[in-house]
């Protein structure tokens, strides 16, 4: 279907940029009546900077096919982030290219003096965010006399970040007149409010699909081991093998790490966080629109409003904290009408907030086990066969070469020094534990049955003891705790003697010899996510569980001639003392 009645001007700048079809949102905005206010709602990465560019050029253009010399701004753009409000800029600047547009761009952390020359020079659109407009509007450099179109583009956002306050004043500085375009991912109460009090008789568009909310988005659940989720990163990198990948972490100092980790490994990472100059931020971002990075780092502030080409997955190694969180971050990916991958890495420890995170964002996941090293593999050989460089055209030059080569050597010699070539470049998968703890899908779908365990009577050596808070109340398995406990402690399998797992607790046995460096490694702190193991005494022979603690006082303290119970009043209830 092609664009509806899209403004003459603009049809041009879509047709030389490829636009053949509309998106939805572009669609539905384009047939609502002329001129009208919109309230709408539409999944991130639908196209909603094309189709408010659209929408508004009949009130900003009407029957002239350019604008007429740049003074006071006639339509206002404001976006939550820098990273946002300079991509809507670039947007509009090719979009309203061919009208001969003059678009500047008012956002924090960049030279105020130079746009404050810029508006005095004269501007046809602005883009901005609410704090760096409202600081313009009150030193007296950005004049909105004459608006006629306003723009709030992730205005829930905008309300999220604390910008209520900015906004109430920016849209107090406009013409009562103007065209107020509100689009927001969801129409909670308070941006309804906003809409009744700067909108008039707005046209309540809504293209989100609540029955399909991630149609373009497929989400993979890997359950992963404590002490494994960084191996599980790279191991999920280098399954999917995608152009441009985002990995969310919960921190700063995790970032850092991560990223650390993975240039470590010979992958090209970027990172971004809040702690970084505006400058490390747009380095960051042109390294992967260049292609010269392949994946980026983030925390959840960082990369609000990002939108990098070529994105095919979002990686979650923290989880989530909520809902919203677990929608923005894979919003990034599986973007106008792109398919995208969300993969959010789980330990054991952590399964059932998963399941609850997902339940209450209405996603369903595919679960299963991280992709191992001979998986990867595997996808290696045939990604290789398909390369595209096998395909292309053979020039005179690389014929010869060819020739000369097969000349004086066999042609498997050959082939194996591509096969090299090509693996030199990929870095090495991790071995994993196998995804032998948990075969089963989530809880709600199948009766849980017991996990096997250690017999809690297994005979004990003269080792010394040491103990996790994890126990058999949330699925403590010694196929996932060894490993654990020998990374953590820096011994090996045979080095671990008895394992007793109780109800809440697991307690452990480490030989002898290797005592002093086992408690020197756990003094380092674990990783995000990860148990602390504390050194425990021995447990006794007869211990098969936890038990719940008494009521009364200890045994040793209990008044001569007391009963177990201890005093009447903390005995059980009748009915329980009849049974």
């Amino acid at each position: 279907m092609p664009f509806p009645n899209p403004h003459p001007t603009l049809a041009q700048a879509l047709s030389a940029r490829g636009y053949l079809e509309p998106t939805p949102v572009q669609a539905a905005i384009l047939e609502a009546p002329e001129g009208a206010d919109m309230l709408v709602s539409a999944q991130t990465g639908s196209g909603k900077t094309v189709a408010f560019g659209l929408a508004a050029a009949s009130t900003l253009l009407g029957e002239a096919a350019r604008f007429g010399r740049a003074e006071a701004p006639l339509a206002l753009i404001i976006a939550p982030t820098r990273e946002l409000a300079l991509q809507v800029s670039r947007e509009l600047e090719w979009l309203y290219a061919p009208a001969e547009a003059r678009v500047v761009t008012c956002v924090g952390g960049m030279d105020a003096r130079r746009e404050q020359r810029a508006l005095s020079a004269g501007a046809h659109i602005v883009v901005g965010t609410p704090g760096r407009l409202r600081d313009h509007i009150e030193r007296g450099n950005l004049d909105l006399g004459a608006l006629k179109v306003v723009v709030l583009d992730e205005a829930d956002e905008m309300l999220d970040l604390g910008f209520r306050e900015d906004l109430e004043e920016i849209l107090d500085s406009t013409p009562p007149e103007r065209r107020t375009l509100l689009f927001s991912a969801t129409i909670a109460r308070d941006i309804a409010t906003l809409a009744r009090r700067y909108q008039r008789e707005a046209v309540r568009i809504d293209t989100t699909r609540r029955d399909q909310p991630h149609g373009d988005i497929e989400y993979r659940v890997l359950r992963v081991a404590p002490t494994e989720v960084e191996l599980a990163v790279v191991n999920v990198l280098r399954f999917f093998e995608s152009p441009g990948a985002l990995i969310f972490c919960a921190t700063r100092e995790a970032v850092r790490h991560l990223n650390g980790a993975l240039r470590e490994r010979g992958f090209n990472t970027v990172a971004l966080s809040g702690e970084l100059s505006q400058k490390e931020r747009a380095d960051a971002l042109q390294a992967l629109r260049d292609g010269h990075a392949r994946a980026c780092v983030a925390t959840d502030v960082a990369a609000r409003g990002l939108d990098l080409p070529d994105l095919g997955l979002v990686i979650h190694a923290d989880l989530p904290q909520n809902k919203a969180a677990l929608l923005h971050r894979s919003g990034r990916t599986g973007r106008a009408g792109r398919k995208g991958v969300s993969v959010l890495l789980v330990p054991y420890t952590r399964r059932r907030k998963a399941e609850m995170l997902l339940a209450s964002a209405g996603v369903q996941a595919n679960w299963s086990g991280p992709p191992q090293a001979d998986e990867i593999r595997r996808r290696d050989q045939e990604r290789l066969l398909d390369d595209p460089m096998l395909q292309n055209p053979v020039s005179v030059d690389e014929l010869e070469l060819a020739r000369r080569l097969l000349a004086d050597r066999p042609p498997e010699t050959v082939a194996a020094a591509l096969i090299r070539l090509y693996r030199s470049r990929l870095p090495e998968p991790e071995d994993l534990l196998e995804d032998i703890r948990d075969q089963r899908p989530p809880r709600e779908t199948e009766r849980r049955e017991k996990a096997p365990r250690y017999d809690p009577m297994a005979a004990d050596g003269d080792g010394a003891w040491f103990r996790l808070p994890i126990g058999r109340a949330k699925g403590a398995d010694p196929k996932w705790l060894i490993p654990l406990i020998c990374r953590a402690g820096h011994v090996t399998k045979k080095d671990i003697g008895a394992i007793r797992i109780f109800d809440r607790e697991t307690k452990f046995e480490i030989a002898r010899e290797v005592e002093d460096r086992f408690r020197e490694a756990i003094k380092a702190p674990p990783p995000e996510g990860g148990m602390r193991i504390e050194p425990a005494g021995a447990p006794s022979p007869e211990a098969r569980f936890d038990r719940k603690p008494r009521k009364g006082p200890p045994p040793g303290d209990r008044p001569k001639g007391g009963k177990p119970g201890g005093p009447k009043r903390e005995r059980r209830s009748n009915a329980s003392s009849k049974r």
